[in-house]
Order: C-alpha cells, then sequence, then structure tokens
C-alpha cells in the first residue's frame, strides 16, 4: 500500500514511471489474488486493472515527489468473499509485497544484460542503467517495508490472521489505535533527528549486497 522513496530528486524524475508502475503493479497483485480466492469486490470496482489511473492516489502521488512518501489507493477486498477466508487473506497480503521482489529480480536480470551486451556509448546506456537501479531498489524497499507488521501494512494482515482467534481482537485494538502512530515514527523520527534509520538499514543490508550482486562489485558500493 504505501511506499518510501528517499531519493535524489534528479534520480526520482528519472525513476519516475517505474516507481509508479511499482506501486500499481503491487495493488494489482492484491486484486488478482484475491479474485483467485473468490473475491471479486476488486474487479468489480475496476480495479483490476494495469491502468494506473486507477489506482494512483493524487495526494500520495504528489507526496511522493514532495517528499520522498506516497501511497496508492488500496485494492478493495472482502475478506468475508475469500475461500478459505484466513489462507486467502494471507495470500491477498502477500502478493503485493511478492510482486515487487519479482520486479526487483526482473530489474536486476535486466540490468546485468545492459551491463554485458549494451554499450556505453548508446544514449539510454545511462538512463537506462540508473532506472533499473532504482528499481531494484525501490521494489526491494516495498517488498521490505510492507511486510512490516504495523497497521496498516500488508505485514499487520498477515500477522493478524496467524494469530489464535482469542487474541486477535485485542490485537486489532492495539493496531487501530498504536500502528500508525508507530509507522510513521518509524518514517520520520530518524530523518528529523538526521540518524539512520530502518531504510538506511535496508540500503545497508540488502540493497547494497544485492546492487553489489549485480554488478559484480567488491563490498563498499551501493546503488
Amino acid at each position: 500500500m504505501f511506499m518510501l522513496a528517499f531519493i535524489p530528486m534528479q534520480d526520482l524524475l528519472v525513476m519516475a514511471v517505474p516507481l509508479l508502475l511499482s506501486l500499481v503493479i503491487h495493488e494489482y497483485a492484491h486484486g488478482r489474488v484475491a479474485l483467485a480466492f473468490g473475491d471479486p469486490t476488486a474487479k468489480h470496482n475496476g480495479r483490476l486493472t494495469l491502468n494506473p489511473l486507477a489506482h494512483l492516489d493524487p495526494i500520495g502521488t504528489l507526496a511522493l515527489f514532495l517528499v520522498g512518501f506516497g501511497w496508492a489507493r488500496p485494492v478493495p477486498v472482502n475478506p468475508a468473499n475469500l475461500h478459505p477466508r484466513r489462507l486467502g487473506d494471507i495470500m491477498v497480503s502477500l502478493a503485493g509485497p511478492l510482486s515487487n521482489l519479482a520486479l526487483a529480480v526482473l530489474s536486476g536480470v535486466l540490468l546485468r544484460v545492459l551491463l554485458l551486451a549494451g554499450d556505453p556509448e548508446w544514449p539510454v546506456y545511462e538512463p537506462g542503467k540508473t532506472m533499473l537501479l532504482w528499481t531494484m531498489a525501490v521494489n526491494l524497499i516495498l517488498c521490505i517495508f510492507n511486510l512490516i507488521p504495523l497497521f496498516p501494512l500488508d505485514g499487520h494482515h498477515i500477522l493478524r490472521e496467524s494469530l489464535p482467534v482469542h487474541v486477535r481482537a485485542g490485537f486489532m485494538q492495539w493496531q487501530v489505535r498504536y500502528g500508525q502512530i508507530l509507522l510513521l515514527a518509524l518514517i520520520f523520527v530518524p530523518r528529523l533527528l538526521n540518524r539512520p534509520g530502518p531504510i538506511q538499514a535496508v540500503f545497508r543490508f540488502v540493497i547494497e549486497p544485492a546492487t553489489r550482486l549485480v554488478l559484480l562489485l567488491p563490498g563498499g558500493a551501493g546503488p
């Protein structure tokens, strides 16, 4: 549902289409898996499409380019239509992050092909390299960030449906009351304190190693 894009503005402009496409595919994956488990709500609401206009939230899109934090319109899902309900809810929630993981892998493969077969003199070589690097990075962030078990992220739904029935109501009450506050603190407090936060940790321990692997670089390099 949400994404983070702490990216320099010059790269953000190059990444506009891939960034928005990643959000669209994330939401489309939720709707497609929901339909597979018996819930046609997204289809009936015109959301089972890759048309960006059906998924993008105007405020969330604007915020993405102004403050590096944005979101798409969540795909509507009726859990009562899912069969089996709990497994369906978990799989629908997993679908978004897994779609971003798939995009990250695809971007890494295409980048490797570009580096092996491309010509640095091509006009599209450097923009293509930058675009694929950031597409890989952004989708890894999307995948990991959305698995955080805080409301309203996908990880919250996965954890909720994995809990015993007798503790689920209390968990939901706590999440609705405090989940979004903790989530915003997780995002903005490190930035306000000018200290490394979870996003920087993702870059250090996930994205930088993935980039070194794709580029076949020694340790210490990043996108």
